[in-house]
């Protein structure tokens, strides 16, 4: 464990060596798969970071057996999984590292275990649902799948008002929201689609015209309203960053500018989101950070 990142767990009183590894564990993850994100928590005080990890690598080991599990036995892998998971939670302790940590967090700040069901559920759904008929259907799959991780994360922040909450829920739905629109491709390499069936049938795309993989113009005006869309919810959610503790407002005022900024990436690519998987570049991705360093606030 690099010195820096021993720091940060000694800052967050965490001492017991078995639980620094799964503590760990989680950063690696974190700091692997989710490297915009993983910038952005380098802005909070070092005695949250571990806790913002455990929740990332969490989610992430989940994502790992259901979208990169083998075909044949992921589903019975993920329901052994997650039924450890819920046993874990429900008698206070694990043997898993990963969620040793979780149940750490948990219960450090007071995290309802009903978030951590109701992500269980949604990545189920990943296993059987390969698309959602309307955009109230999605939202119902992304309470569990994104909002609730907003939700998780909203008492770490320690928010100075509970209106923090509904905005949390809003930001995890645009984080989503925006990871569906870059990831279109990944995602139909999976046999699945996460816009809404009504959205490609209000502006004339089959799903035969989806699964060619040619950007037609009525594909242009379904992303230019996805990402529109996504933006509002954006919108909303910035006005919970000033209800967080002075110490919190960066690190996610930088997350969601840099995330926000897919957007504009997929703008700038002319859409073309089925031949490649736009990105930030990193010197803006450094340029935000490092203004927010500084203390410039993002938003």
């Amino acid at each position: 464990m690099k010195r820096r990142h021993a720091r940060w767990l000694d800052a967050a009183g965490i001492t017991e060596p078995s639980l620094r590894a799964s503590y760990e564990r989680c950063r690696q993850l974190h700091a692997t798969f989710g490297r915009t994100y993983y910038l952005a928590t380098l802005l909070l005080p070092a005695a949250k970071r571990p806790y913002v990890h455990s929740l990332y690598g969490f989610a992430r080991h989940a994502d790992e057996i259901v979208d990169n599990g083998d075909p044949a036995s992921k589903a019975a892998e993920f329901d052994r999984w997650s039924e450890r998971v819920l046993g874990d939670l429900d008698a206070g302790s694990s043997a898993d590292p990963v969620c040793r940590a979780l149940l750490h967090t948990i219960r450090t700040w007071d995290i309802p275990v009903g978030h951590i069901k109701a992500f269980l559920q949604s990545m189920r759904m990943d296993l059987t649902v390969t698309a959602y008929r309307t955009y109230a259907d999605l939202q119902r799959y992304m309470y569990g799948s994104a909002a609730v991780i907003g939700l998780q994360m909203t008492p770490i922040l320690e928010p100075v008002s509970d209106e923090a909450y509904p905005r949390a829920h809003a930001l995890g739905e645009a984080f989503q929201l925006t990871n569906f629109i870059r990831d279109i491709a990944e995602d139909l390499d999976r046999d699945r689609i996460y816009l809404p069936l009504e959205d490609l049938e209000k502006f004339g795309v089959t799903r035969h015209a989806w699964q060619r993989r040619v950007v037609t113009p009525q594909i242009r005006e379904l992303l230019a309203f996805e990402i529109e869309r996504t933006r509002d919810i954006y919108a909303y959610a910035a006005g919970g960053i000033p209800l967080l503790a002075d110490s919190s407002r960066l690190c996610i005022g930088t997350a969601l500018v840099l995330y926000r900024g897919i957007l504009d990436e997929v703008e700038k690519a002319d859409y073309q989101v089925f031949d490649r998987r736009v990105s930030v570049p990193l010197a803006t991705r450094l340029r935000v950070a490092g203004r927010a360093f500084l203390g410039d606030r993002p938003v």
